[in-house]
């Protein structure tokens, strides 16, 4: 079970209410300042107001009652009880309920866990490496079986292993592999080694060297080439080749705290470089210098990149 917070249940109703506020739309000048100054107020405003986003981000992934009401119930009223209750309980009580009823990955409970920002490097002994990127979560059994909970990771292995994603199994000799996890699908690069995809419902297949692809549980997309990112994040770099600026601050954003946007105006901009994830403050500085925009920023935690005047 979670540690109860460290906020009172008044400073949670605020937190939800300012979050309710801006899923409406952005906040209009009075209403920001007005946020910024709850903000600013109290560390225990701070620690709700991040405590709340996590809590937002993780009910897409339930399907409890609860989660439900917090992210779709019709009256803002029961939705607004709903939040208060998800954040004073914690994420891990909603994972919980979730898990009673349709068993999901578990991925609060997993063996290992990454927090947005870092990455985590673990050993499996002589058989080799497991890598965690941002906001990730595995389990690793003694038997060789590795659980992709959330997020994404690079396995470099010499020995057997079986690889286990929401959509089917993988399994491995010296391998080395990156599995990214979304909410529908799963995105593998192999490097090198020998892989076979398992797919229920499927023939079993061998994965192409050099190559990615992306399986769900209803079908398995063509091969490409890997692309200029493919696991560029386990050295601490963000690859972009010709790609585009909303989908460049897609991924830029699972490396940071908060809410990081991308006017429609300047979605479609190219980009391209070598940029070092640990400092993204860097690379939003960066992009004012090499592209038309400019990195608006409401707080560290709400920024907003849009068209230069």
């Amino acid at each position: 079970m979670n540690p109860p917070m460290d906020f009172s249940a008044q400073v949670a109703e605020q937190a939800v209410h300012w979050l309710l506020e801006m899923q409406q739309g952005p906040l209009n000048p009075r209403q920001q300042q007005a946020w910024q100054q709850w903000i600013d107020a109290h560390s225990e405003h701070r620690r709700a107001w991040e405590h709340i986003q996590r809590v937002n981000s993780r009910l897409r992934g339930l399907s409890s009652p609860l989660a439900h009401a917090a992210l779709n119930a019709p009256k803002s009223g029961s939705r607004r009880q709903a939040l208060k209750v998800l954040l004073i309980l914690g994420a891990g009580s909603a994972v919980t309920w979730g898990m009673r009823e349709h068993n999901p990955l578990p991925s609060l409970l997993a063996d290992y866990r990454s927090p947005v920002g870092e990455r985590r490097k673990i050993s499996l002994g002589a058989g080799g490496q497991l890598q965690l990127n941002t906001a990730s979560a595995a389990d690793v059994r003694g038997d060789g079986l590795i659980r992709l909970l959330e997020g994404e990771m690079l396995l470099t292995a010499t020995q057997s292993f079986e690889l286990q994603t929401a959509q089917g199994l993988l399994k491995t000799q010296g391998a080395r592999i990156n599995v990214r996890q979304f909410a529908d699908r799963t995105q593998i690069a192999l490097f090198e080694g020998r892989v076979e995809l398992n797919v229920q419902g499927r023939a079993p297949m061998l994965l192409p060297v050099a190559r990615q692809l992306s399986f769900s549980t209803t079908g398995v997309s063509a091969t490409k080439p890997l692309d200029a990112n493919s696991g560029a994040w386990a050295d601490g770099m963000l690859v972009a080749a010709h790609m585009r600026l909303g989908d460049f601050l897609d991924e830029l954003g699972r490396y940071r705290r908060g809410q990081l946007h991308c006017d429609a105006k300047v979605a479609d901009l190219l980009i391209s470089g070598t940029y070092p994830l640990d400092d993204s403050e860097r690379i939003l500085d960066l992009l004012e210098i090499s592209l038309p925009v400019k990195v608006k920023r409401f707080t560290r935690y709400w920024v907003t990149v849009e068209a230069r005047a």
